[in-house]
């Protein structure tokens, strides 16, 4: 069965930048500076990710994929041990994730076939994960409803500041998500950052193909005349970094500790979003105004 996707296609991580010999900060922070940016300031439109560059509610989401498709391999009869499928499961997840959580089911799909199995269809295989996910997360989402949980324990810190920043210098702010639309959406309100997007929240659709974050990133450009300096974009995965810096934008790496908001950078996350040519890395938004001030050109930083 050929699960293969013969149009658009997110690309898969491939880095493309050493990491630098030696790290440059903004004084006094955690702001690590990449390459000096070459358009401060100009910035009119700028793109999040959703799920660890902003919220936390479905952290921990690998604790409920990896067990689902090592049970699900172990079910085809192979003689590999619960390890060596994990070991072979974590990482062709951790390859893939920034992609919709489709293009991980449709590996899953290939790795059943290739032990002889007959598998799901990709789209059932993302169903039955969502459910176990849903009843991790259920009381985060519970307990942001009833007013248990406060916004700001499910945000990474520093979030709501930085958008309001943003908003007060007037840039048009856009969320774009490899999770499905209808619960970014969701989710979205429940952090109270629907007020910040309005109607620029898109995610995942059934239709795969017809959804992307270059896409998105095409219409911004497309729609509003404008060229890629003047696109800001955040995120914690390698796809929204890559999309940003491939038309010219400046590209913000959120390093985000997303289990502990220890305010350090996540090791992993760092190297991998400096690979696809992150310009800056933070590992949360405590620190936004200097960062803003910075991407501003309101300040200036050493570069040796």
């Amino acid at each position: 069965m050929d699960y293969q996707i013969h149009g658009y296609e997110e690309a898969d991580y491939r880095p493309a930048v050493a990491p630098p010999t030696e790290s440059i900060f903004i004084p006094g922070t955690q702001i690590e500076i990449i390459r000096p940016i070459d358009s401060p300031g100009v910035y009119r439109h700028v793109l999040f990710d959703f799920d660890g560059t902003l919220s936390l509610i479905r952290e921990g989401w690998p604790d409920v994929m990896i067990p689902m498709m090592v049970e699900i391999l172990l079910a085809t009869g192979t003689k590999e041990t619960p390890q060596e499928l994990e070991g072979l499961v974590r990482n062709f997840v951790t390859e893939l994730t920034g992609k919709q959580t489709i293009y991980q089911m449709i590996r899953l799909a290939e790795e059943v076939t290739r032990r002889g199995g007959q598998p799901l269809q990709p789209a059932e295989y993302k169903r039955i994960y969502h459910e176990r996910l849903m009843a991790r997360i259920a009381h985060r989402r519970e307990g942001l409803r009833s007013g248990r949980i406060k916004p700001a324990e499910m945000l990474v810190p520093g979030a709501i500041e930085l958008l309001e920043e943003l908003c007060r210098r007037g840039v048009t702010l856009y969320l774009a998500s490899g999770t499905d639309q209808v619960y970014v959406q969701e989710e979205a309100r429940l952090l109270g950052l629907d007020k910040y997007f309005g109607p620029h929240i898109y995610g995942a659709i059934d239709d795969y193909k017809r959804f992307s974050k270059a896409m998105v990133i095409d219409q911004i450009l497309t729609s509003n005349r404008i060229t890629g300096r003047e696109l800001l974009g955040f995120g914690d995965g390698y796809v929204e970094i890559q999309n940003v810096k491939e038309v010219g934008g400046t590209a913000v790496a959120v390093a985000s500790d997303e289990a502990h908001k220890s305010g350090k950078p996540d090791p992993w996350k760092r190297q991998r979003l400096i690979g696809v040519g992150a310009d800056v890395v933070i590992p949360d938004y405590r620190e936004w105004r200097a960062l803003i001030r910075y991407l501003w050109g309101e300040i200036r930083v050493p570069t040796g």
